[in-house]
């Protein structure tokens, strides 16, 4: 029995099946079917039921998945520990939002490469929506984003709230949102469905939302004529200083917006744990100087 075949036991289980388990793993299926078929051999007991749909566990298994689990996590505080940072070289997946690469992703991957200098890391920029499929599939290892994650296999460390405030094309007069097109977020997220919400309740049905996947070209279809905009107001800034939008207020915004840094904690990498730490830390330093 060896930690490989522990290891490559979890995944199988977890996924329940060998062609994803070798896709997560980067290895062959034969590989992970060779490993599964030695550990059971070394038990001498059978620790799946096969079928044509992927494996599941049997007793046996259930009780060396709970050990697994133990000795995994063991293995992964012993690197936290005693492995030193500098020495990590391992890819780190990151998924981002769009409103955290305009504002402190910089910060954030300084500090990152700082503490790890030689790991690699991959950024994927998306919508929140497509993030979280994302993590929870893993094919990213930690996604900074509109959180929490409602699901047990994911960790949400909180990041600081980001205010949201209105904008208009400057010198015009504060509008009338209920004959103005409201520029907002991407029709897939959080901050859509509250704004149109809140728009049907305030004015009524037939209001105009023009949602975009692009904060930054949302902001130039406010900064033109097209509407006004509902967005970050340190996002904002650098248009409000060239002078080309101001802010107004109708009476009414949306509550802050909530990020976090979700991570998978099953299996739990300190790597993850420990880049959604320095994450939360660099967010803090960037809104505080700003």
């Amino acid at each position: 029995m060896t930690l490989d075949q522990l290891i490559t036991f979890l995944w199988v289980s977890r996924l329940g099946g060998v062609r994803r388990a070798a896709q997560e793993m980067n290895i062959s299926q034969p590989a992970v079917s060779g490993r599964i078929a030695a550990l059971e051999q070394s038990l001498g007991t059978q620790l799946f039921d096969r079928a044509q749909r992927g494996v599941t566990l049997t007793k046996k298994g259930v009780l060396l998945r709970d050990y697994s689990e133990k000795i995994v996590n063991l293995v992964e505080g012993i690197k936290a520990d005693i492995i030193p940072a500098e020495a990590e070289d391992s890819l780190l997946r990151v998924g981002v939002a769009e409103t955290i690469v305009q504002l402190w992703l910089s910060d954030f991957l300084s500090a990152l490469y700082e503490t790890y200098p030689k790991i690699r890391v991959e950024i994927v920029v998306d919508v929140t929506l497509n993030l979280r499929q994302q993590l929870l599939e893993r094919t990213i290892d930690i996604a900074l984003l509109m959180g929490p994650i409602s699901d047990y296999t994911v960790d949400n460390m909180p990041l600081p709230k980001i205010p949201l405030a209105w904008f208009k094309p400057v010198g015009r007069p504060d509008p009338d949102l209920s004959a103005t097109p409201v520029v907002t977020y991407h029709r897939n997220s959080r901050p859509y469905r509250e704004i149109r919400q809140q728009m049907i309740n305030r004015y009524g049905p037939n209001t105009q939302l023009f949602p975009t996947s692009s904060i930054n070209a949302g902001l130039e279809m406010v900064a033109t004529g097209i509407g006004v905009g509902l967005f970050p107001s340190r996002f904002a800034k650098q248009f409000v200083d060239q002078g080309r939008i101001e802010p107004f207020d109708p009476g009414w915004t949306l509550s802050d917006l909530e990020f976090t840094a979700s991570f998978l904690g099953d299996p739990r990498n300190e790597l993850c744990a420990r880049a959604a730490e320095i994450a939360a830390a660099s967010a803090t330093r960037f809104l505080n100087k700003t």
